[in-house]
């Protein structure tokens, strides 16, 4: 007997050095980050309302469970990172949801890194004050 298989979607989202991978299957809209949930791995509403903006723009809040493996980068970096991830992933699993989601700028890797310092300076931009004589 072939047991029914749960239709499951993986996607790879990625955002400054953090890199998600990220997990759709049919569900009630429980979100695990890093085997955590979601409210107890981004405290503030603000994060977790990014992150979710994917499904608002979709329509397809609370249908699918989120299982999140994501790593490097900072809260933000991560949080961006599960968002584009959540975005391909929605777009495996309806083709037709590509162009709100595109329109929304979910679908576009944020590609901006941080700039490496330059050496005898202070910083990547920052330079020593100039002194004449």
């Amino acid at each position: 007997m072939a047991e029914k298989k749960i239709a499951e979607y993986r996607a790879t989202g990625r955002r400054k050095t953090s890199v998600a991978r990220v997990r759709l299957a049919l569900g009630v809209g429980k979100m695990k980050v890093n085997g955590r949930d979601a409210t107890e791995y981004f405290p503030t509403e603000s994060i977790r309302g990014y992150i979710e903006q994917p499904f608002v723009i979709s329509d397809t809040v609370k249908r699918y469970d989120v299982m999140v493996n994501v790593d490097g980068g900072g809260q933000m970096g991560q949080a961006g990172a599960i968002r584009h991830g959540i975005s391909r992933a929605l777009v495996q699993a309806d083709p037709e949801l590509k162009p709100a989601l595109k329109s929304g700028g979910c679908l576009t890797r944020d590609a901006r890194e941080k700039e490496r310092k330059k050496p005898g300076q202070p910083g990547a931009r920052k330079r020593f004050q100039f002194s004449k004589r």
